[in-house]
């Protein structure tokens, strides 16, 4: 899990995936020759799993390490940053705009996921935002050829080679052709940047065209979100979360989780128009800033579908922008 201060790189360059690879895997190249066995061994435990050689031939024959990738991967620094500073990247008033002419374009389509997978549209909405905002940036580099740099490179082989394995099958399906699987660096793939093992489990051909098609097809893109976040344990009919405001003198050394009600009783009471979760249900107080950042209205109670967003990503910054995003386009 990333601590909450530590920004996540997928988040602020619009998706990048998962496992990033420090500079020093990359201080000696495994060469042409070291590609070649990893792409043989791919092809060997990718025909055992039944993958056809003609997708084999498609995906593989020809393929090079990007030097692009290599570069990325090897001068990634470690982002630490202030939920303010967090904050004011993602949730500005320009994304604001954005997602609210994504959602008026998108609103019908959006009840009925909505409806069918029980997700809050909001939040669904904050994480389309997040990721690609609003379908316009997804990255440009193919799946293939970068998973496979990665693995190649060794750090972390077993999870990129893994990741490549599902990627050709993915490409077996006939879902989608390698020159248009395309993504970020690191391999995470189309508007919901899901990396290829996310998508085998949670994409969705939502309006039936028989693929799915989350590079293009919007109805797809937002339903497998709204999947992901079904399975990952949203609870319908309930709040992410919502600011709150601390009471006087408040001393943030006591439990951060408790009930609504023993919360209301310590004095938390309701920032904004709306009142408080139900008293029964369970509560965790999240100070993004610390103590200071509370004075300044930082403070909210994040509830049990809190925890669904940050399966998505593993970082209380992230759930968070995306909980507010979704919040703000919609008027909440």
């Amino acid at each position: 899990m990333l601590p909450h201060r530590t920004l996540p790189r997928r988040t602020l360059l619009a998706g990048i995936g998962a496992s990033l690879v420090p500079a020093a895997a990359f201080a000696a190249s495994s060469g042409e020759a070291g590609f070649a066995a990893f792409l043989n061994a791919v092809r060997n435990e990718a025909r055992r799993d039944g993958i056809r050689n003609a997708t084999l031939s498609r995906a593989l024959d020809g393929l090079r390490p990007d030097p692009a990738v290599l570069a990325r991967a090897a001068h990634q620094p470690e982002f630490t940053m202030t939920w303010a500073r967090y904050r004011g990247l993602l949730i500005s008033d320009q994304r604001i705009t954005n997602g609210r002419a994504a959602e008026a374009r998108v609103r019908g389509l959006l009840a009925r996921i909505s409806a069918r997978y029980s997700v809050a549209p909001g939040v669904i909405l904050g994480i389309w935002g997040v990721e690609s905002s609003f379908g316009t940036i997804s990255g440009q580099f193919q799946v293939v050829r970068s998973l496979a740099t990665l693995g190649a490179s060794g750090h972390r082989s077993a999870f990129f080679r893994s990741e490549l394995i599902d990627a050709l099958r993915i490409l077996d399906a006939g879902d989608i052709t390698a020159a248009h699987m395309l993504g970020s660096y690191a391999g995470a793939m189309g508007q919901p940047q899901f990396m290829p093992s996310s998508y085998l489990h949670y994409a969705v051909d939502f309006d039936g065209s028989g693929r799915r098609d989350i590079w293009n097809d919007t109805a797809d893109v937002l339903a497998s979100i709204a999947n992901y976040l079904a399975r990952s344990g949203w609870r319908r009919g309930e709040p992410w979360g919502q600011r709150v405001v601390l009471p006087l003198h408040y001393r943030a050394d006591g439990p951060v989780r408790r009930s609504v009600g023993d919360w209301h009783a310590a004095g938390i009471r309701a920032g904004g128009g709306r009142g408080l979760a139900p008293a029964a249900m369970p509560a965790r107080l999240l100070l993004p800033d610390g103590i200071e950042g509370a004075a300044a209205g930082e403070a909210y109670l994040v509830y049990p579908n809190f925890n669904a967003i940050r399966r998505y990503n593993p970082s209380d910054f992230y759930a968070l922008a995306v909980g507010l995003i979704g919040d703000r386009i919609l008027g909440i």
